[in-house]
């Protein structure tokens, strides 16, 4: 079987990481941009498994540190608690 040289053969090739900005700024991951009175959709413990989202208005922010893997956690002005993940 014949190989061909990779750094030969790949000596002219760059490859470049961008982050995707936008979305980045629509991240419920992110601490900062997420405010009370904002119109979220999280998801509530009870539907992690299915994922189903819940909209409604934050009324605080329950996630202390800047950044959570999840969705940072929030109270909705009904009451109801979980992770945001969608920013309206």
């Amino acid at each position: 079987m014949y190989f061909l040289n990779s750094n030969l053969f790949f000596s002219n090739v760059h490859l470049y990481i961008t982050p995707d900005l936008p979305s980045a700024m629509n991240n419920g991951t992110v601490r900062a941009n997420i405010k009370e009175g904002l119109n979220v959709g999280i998801v509530l413990k009870a539907d992690q498994r299915t994922g189903k989202i819940t909209r409604g208005i934050v009324k605080r922010i329950l996630t202390n540190s800047s950044t959570h893997p999840h969705g940072i956690k929030v109270q909705l002005t009904d009451g109801q608690v979980g992770r945001v993940k969608e920013i309206y």
